[in-house]
């Protein structure tokens, strides 16, 4: 029977929009997610006797067992939406670390932590550090594996590896003893980087777009098919990264099984690029807000963003009018937030169309009589911020 081992924060998670409040953290989702996968999974973490006791429901439910590490520390994180930077609760710096947990398992799944670590003992591994900070290097706790995979993103790539490519960062990861190094890539996929050279696999579109957790399913999924069945590293990211669509379109765990995952018809995410015009209103604080978190998400997704309000500013008419629509002209794309049914940003979205501009807008309380000609004129329309961003990203 197949088996694996996952250590890791079991943390609460709460989300505004969408509404979300539960109790995971990356190595709980990781246990969730893999139910029905492999034949046995154990949890070791840290835990608060009341968080134990509650997410042994967890536990229950989708068949895993929990080990849980004695602490008097409850760790959350609060989003207001999926791309937003979280409020996590106590600050790390207050945080108080306990002493590392010792797993020694067969095949370990092995997450960064914030109150802690996890020193393991196995034959096979698979490393996700969890912070682009200041990840903490596998060994450096005194843990050991014989075949060991890191599965990180860019950023936390870098951190480890050192440079700027994160390719070459993966390389030099492989010199330290790495025998695989995934570098997820967002809308790019993924790159495996091993010893006999590079692969990739691709990203999936999806219908909507919830990305907490998301990083933490691939994990789980990769070292379920590399480090518990023994698939080859592009296999088990090929089918990690199906796992990942699956998810972030449902919000639903455990993830479908590899002839699901396998048979599902999903296109392919390209990485579009080129320059975003970012059409809103921009006059209250809540519309602020709005507009700099658009214009941050946007950014972090791969786009060159153009905002009427920090790239050109209050003045006259006419000189605001023309730059804009100068910069409209000059834009690939247009994300417009309807909300509010502002006359300029819905005179900016006319325009755009007038000039075979394609426009992705979010509205969440306008009226279907008012969007009739936005809908009409081939708009996409969103009522949710963060499937809004991705799509745009995608330009599907």
């Amino acid at each position: 029977m197949t088996a694996i081992t996952i250590a890791g924060g079991v943390y609460h998670e709460r989300c505004i929009w969408p509404d979300w409040d539960q109790l995971y953290g990356s190595a709980g989702r990781a246990a969730a997610a893999l139910s029905g996968h492999v034949g046995s999974i154990t949890l070791r973490g840290y835990a608060r006797p009341d968080v134990a006791t509650r997410f042994s429901q967890y536990a229950n439910q989708y068949g895993f067992t929990f080990d849980p590490v004695h602490t008097e520390q409850v760790v959350s994180f609060e989003y207001i939406h999926s791309l937003s930077v979280p409020l996590i609760r106590p600050a790390p710096v207050m945080i108080s670390p306990n002493p590392p947990i010792p797993v020694s398992a067969p095949v370990v799944l092995r997450f960064g932590m914030l109150e802690g670590s996890a020193r393991v003992e196995a034959e096979r591994c698979v490393y996700d550090p969890q912070s682009a900070f200041r990840p903490e290097p596998f060994n450096a706790n005194g843990s050991t594996a014989k075949h060991l995979a890191i599965v990180a993103n860019q950023g936390e790539t870098l951190a480890l590896g050192g440079g700027t490519d994160p390719i070459a960062a993966a390389r030099s990861l492989l010199k330290r003893g790495a025998e695989v190094v995934v570098v997820k890539s967002g809308a790019k996929g993924a790159y495996i980087v091993e010893a006999s050279g590079v692969s990739h696999v691709s990203a999936y579109w999806t219908d909507r777009v919830w990305t907490v957790g998301s990083g933490d399913v691939f994990a789980a999924i990769f070292a379920a098919y590399w480090g518990a069945h023994g698939d080859t590293a592009v296999h088990a990211a090929e089918l990690a990264s199906r796992a990942v669509a699956a998810y972030v379109e449902s919000m639903a765990l455990p993830v479908p099984l590899p002839p699901v995952l396998l048979q599902a018809s999903r296109p392919q995410t390209v990485a579009a690029g080129g320059k975003v015009y970012l059409a809103a209103p921009f006059f209250t604080l809540g519309q602020r807000w709005l507009v700099d978190e658009a214009r941050r998400g946007l950014g972090e997704l791969g786009l060159d963003v153009f905002s009427p309000v920090h790239d050109v500013g209050a003045g006259p008419a006419d000189q605001v009018a023309p730059a804009d629509l100068a910069a409209l002209d000059a834009c690939d794309a247009v994300f417009a937030i309807l909300d509010g049914t502002d006359s300029g940003t819905l005179f900016e979205v006319g325009y755009a169309r007038a000039r075979g501009k394609p426009v992705y807008a979010l509205a969440q309380t306008v009226t279907e009589e008012d969007l009739k000609m936005v809908q009409g004129s081939g708009c996409r329309l969103f009522d949710d911020f963060v499937t809004a961003l991705h799509h745009t990203a995608w330009r599907t």
